[in-house]
């Protein structure tokens, strides 16, 4: 006992030394495995078992440990323990106070057994039978059940022989053992309910991000998953360009948080847009608002038809006032049916410049201004233009189907973004999300947006976001302005971006060099997207050495 008593101090410091342990654990497997092994490493005990409590009101076995027989199941061991949970209550609703386990949680308190084997108020059977299939023999138990701060019990910690060291026998737990166990079990439980608390706050923060891309990505039925996508590029990046041990960027490296951060960042990227109008995010053609005015267009050309028929039909009657037939008479005319051809060609053009291509040549331009110097009149009799300075403004659009405030509209969401972000209050770990978010279509040279930043002033992580918008951009096929592109010319684009100092040059070949466009195309894209890579013909590519 005087021992004991003189271990005492020595004891309270590892049980210290152990709860630092357990709150600087953030694995939950190597937590409950830790919390096991601390506890017979205390009481030199051979065996023990770690027990959860769980919704459906039984005690599932989360660790099992046996040190004589070399037995380790569940934890971090890999290996499932296949025994039955055990339940707190019978089918009749009447507490369990047979099991020792389900009885220390049912009545709030700790079972300390000297030998099972004449012990006559809990059911051993199935010790009994275990010990006897292993030629061993389970003796003194210390069940205490892990109560947390908020008086719930979580689970039960299960102490099997305690060996003495002078002697090397089994001996029955002492006072102190179970006094330090159940100190013990009370730190683990209420750093298990801190972590469990922690984990589920970090799962409805996860959840409430991809909620809010989803919300994006559904106000666009052509945007689609692009806030989704975005992520998946640049994880696959990161951990790319993480592992990668040789080129420029052989000693980045980023840790577990660090990932995290740029993972939340690149499912916030486009949050800006969710004050962007669906209009301008919607707009399939160039001529389209609230709907596609090329409809307007249409029904403009149908008038100078009219008025070309009856302008026919005043020359008829003009000479000849006696004509029996008059559809007859238009049908000869070759003057009308050269004109009317003349305005279905004209409109057949009209509609090719509203649909959005790559880019408009200067005679493109100059046909289209040509174009709407047709005059019609309208309802009131004025002689009004085919087409009004917004339509041929928005007809001459050199590419993609967004004017020039349109496009200043859509920038916006960079600028929207990076703004609502700066306002949320950040833990330590995710402060560099705005920045990280806020860059995506910044260029390496300065000529990017909202806020002309060059390489230099925009961290990795950043950048890797950037490239990932672009590809998932490039190679998406629910855009309302072009199809998906084959990744051979998706990739083409990337190497020019590359040496025209759009995007970091380091990162793209990383890119290109682990096939992270191939792991992503198998994933996301369609199969006939999927073509051949020839690594010389993707311009500015270097292989990393």
């Amino acid at each position: 006992m005087d021992q004991a008593l003189n271990n005492i101090p020595d004891l309270l410091r590892e049980l210290n030394e152990i709860g630092i342990a357990l709150s600087a654990e953030k694995d939950h497997d190597r937590l409950l495995e830790l919390i096991l092994v601390k506890a017979m490493d205390i009481t030199n005990s051979d065996g023990g078992t770690l027990y959860v409590c769980t919704n459906e009101k039984s005690l599932k076995f989360e660790i099992l440990h046996n040190r004589s027989l070399a037995v380790h199941k569940g934890g971090t061991s890999g290996e499932e323990i296949l025994l039955p949970p055990i339940s707190l209550y019978d089918d009749e609703g009447n507490t369990n106070n047979k099991m020792v386990a389900a009885y220390a949680v049912n009545s709030e308190q700790t079972v300390n057994i000297e030998d099972a084997y004449i012990n006559e108020d809990f059911d051993f059977s199935g010790t009994r039978n275990f010990d006897k299939k292993m030629g061993y023999r389970s003796t003194s138990f210390l069940t205490v059940p892990m109560t947390n701060h908020e008086h719930d019990i979580i689970g039960v910690l299960q102490l099997i022989n305690t060996i003495d060291k002078n002697t090397n026998k089994i001996i029955s737990f002492s006072a102190l053992d179970q006094q330090l166990i159940e100190s013990l079990a009370s730190q683990a439980a209420v750093t298990i309910s801190n972590k469990t608390l922690i984990n589920a706050q970090k799962n409805l923060f996860d959840s409430f991000i991809q909620l809010i891309a989803t919300a994006i990505d559904e106000k666009s039925p052509y945007t689609a998953k692009h806030c989704r996508r975005v992520p998946a590029i640049t994880d696959m990046l990161a951990d790319a360009t993480n592992k990668i041990d040789r080129g420029p960027l052989k000693d980045f490296s980023m840790n577990d948080n660090e990932m995290y951060e740029l993972n939340v960042a690149a499912w916030l990227h486009d949050c800006g847009k969710i004050t962007t109008p669906e209009y301008v995010v919607d707009k399939s053609t160039k001529l389209e608002t609230i709907f596609d005015r090329i409809n307007l267009v249409d029904i403009r050309f149908e008038v100078l038809k009219r008025d070309a028929v009856i302008t026919a039909l005043k020359a008829i009657v003009k000479e000849n006032k006696d004509c029996d037939d008059i559809d007859k008479e238009l049908e000869n005319n070759s003057a009308l049916k050269n004109r009317l051809k003349e305005l279905d060609d004209e409109r057949i053009e009209i509609e090719k410049y509203n649909i959005g291509g790559e880019s408009l040549l200067d005679n493109d331009l100059k046909r289209i201004k040509e174009l709407s110097e047709n005059v019609y009149e309208n309802s009131v009799g004025e002689s009004v233009h085919l087409l009004n300075d917004n339509e041929v403004e928005n007809l001459q659009v050199a590419r993609g189907t967004l004017n020039r405030k349109e496009r200043e509209i859509i920038n916006n969401h960079v600028s929207m973004t990076i703004k609502m972000l700066e306002s949320l209050p950040y833990p330590k770990h995710l402060k560099n999300v705005p920045e990280f978010a806020g860059c995506h279509h910044e260029k390496m040279d300065g000529t990017g947006y909202p806020n002309k930043l060059k390489g230099n002033q925009m961290s990795i992580p950043a950048r890797m976001i950037a490239i990932a918008d672009i590809f998932e951009a490039l190679t998406a096929g629910d855009r309302p302005y072009k199809k998906g592109m084959s990744l051979s010319r998706a990739l083409k684009i990337l190497g020019r971006m590359k040496l025209e100092n759009h995007i970091d040059p380091d990162l793209f070949d990383v890119f290109i060099d682990k096939k992270i466009y191939l792991i992503y195309a198998k994933e996301h894209l369609n199969k006939d997207q999927i073509d051949e890579i020839n690594f010389q013909d993707i311009p500015g590519y270097n292989p990393l050495n």
